[in-house]
């Protein structure tokens, strides 16, 4: 049996991640870790058994002691038993599909250990890619459009490469004029079209940063400039990625919209065997449609492509202060348009630094949420 540590167990990657696994049947779960899910961590833990589970949230670790008793797991608390978790637990695999900027460390941790690492959490690369630059070979990818180049590229060199194109649905907003955007609501933002995923990464979709931050993920994952990764939107969500080669081919990677099939090409790689998810039936594809995305409607990505060809600390600017102002949407204090706007500001404020330590980095992730807490504000009460 092969072991694996999942952190961000009760989300919607680690959630698919465990039915991968109960699929595959050669799995065994040695770590799970929640945020503060404790009734749903609890059920995977009572299921699964493994040695060890986090709570990030350490008020409520007496609570799962209590509820675990009767196992042999050991509960751990914190961002410390996520490092613990993910760099001194021996394992063949550690899934990271923790949300935002609390995924670096361990990443850091697992990749240090020498742990291979499969990595749904964009913002470790976002924030930290100048740091975790020389550890690429340890990453598999398993954000759908990262995994479809990932699997493309499978015996090409990068000298073969022209193009990156990373594939958007556009969001539920993609045909809003900028008028209507000035409107939406938080339930409209959360009605994804095509994918099932949670409100911070939904929202990102809306507003298109998380494409923002996937082009930056695959500058560091792949070794290309900017200027050689494009977006474009494909509203069906079938092809999931394209590479166009230096020859003028251009290969993409299709399926339907389904994350357990990424999750499984990561956890059977290289290997692939017959998986549980629906087949894409090509006959039943009416039309595959694309357009180019629409920078001044969207400014989050441009925003995002702005912050990457800076690099330094603006990359962890654009990303906390992302974070803020999505929290500061779904609460209800601010609007659809000002996310992007706080962001912009928030980057303006900024003096980059360039080559950051780890210790760097958080200090600056830790001054931008600050500041956006304190331009929200401002807009806030306009």
């Amino acid at each position: 049996m092969k072991k694996i540590v999942i952190l961000g167990s009760t989300g919607s990657i680690g959630t698919q991640t465990l039915d991968v696994i109960d699929h595959l049947k050669d799995w065994s779960v040695v770590g799970l870790s929640a945020n503060t899910s404790i009734d749903l961590l609890e059920r995977q833990a009572k299921k699964y058994k493994p040695e060890f589970v986090v709570i990030m949230n350490e008020d409520l670790k007496k609570e799962l002691e209590y509820r675990l008793k009767e196992l042999e797991t050991n509960v751990l608390s914190g961002i410390k038993g996520l490092e613990y978790l993910a760099g001194e637990v021996d394992v063949d695999l550690v899934v990271n599909s923790l949300v935002g900027a609390a995924g670096l460390k361990p990443t850091m941790a697992a990749l240090n250990s020498g742990n291979n690492l499969g990595l749904a959490n964009k913002e470790s690369l976002v924030i930290g890619g100048e740091i975790i630059e020389g550890y690429i070979n340890k990453i598999l990818p398993i954000d759908s459009e990262h995994n479809a180049i990932f699997q493309i590229l499978e015996g090409h060199h990068n000298k073969d490469i022209d193009n990156l194109i990373l594939t958007a649905s556009g969001g539920p907003f993609r045909n809003y004029s900028f008028e209507e955007l000035k409107n939406v609501t938080v339930k409209e933002a959360l009605d994804h079209p095509n994918w099932d995923m949670g409100g911070k990464i939904t929202i990102d979709s809306a507003t298109m940063m998380n494409k923002g931050l996937e082009v930056i993920e695959a500058h560091w994952l792949f070794k290309q400039p900017y200027d050689k990764i494009n977006v474009a939107i494909h509203p069906e969500s079938i092809i999931h990625s394209m590479v166009e080669f230096v020859d003028s081919s251009i290969i993409a990677e299709l399926g339907v919209a389904d994350m357990r099939i990424p999750i499984q090409y990561v956890l059977t790689y290289p290997e692939r065997i017959p998986g549980k998810s629906k087949r894409l039936n090509l006959f039943e594809v009416d039309q595959l449609n694309f357009q180019a995305p629409d920078f001044e409607r969207f400014p989050a990505l441009k925003l995002a492509y702005q912050a990457g060809r800076e690099g330094g600390t603006m990359p962890a600017v654009l990303n906390a202060a992302n974070e803020i102002a999505v929290s500061g949407f779904l609460n209800k204090n601010i609007s659809f348009l000002d996310i992007p706007y706080i962001i912009n500001k928030v980057m303006e404020k900024h003096q980059n630094i360039n080559k950051p330590s780890l210790d760097e980095i958080y200090q600056i992730d830790e001054w931008a949420r600050h500041y956006a807490k304190e331009v929200m504000s401002v807009v806030n009460n306009n």
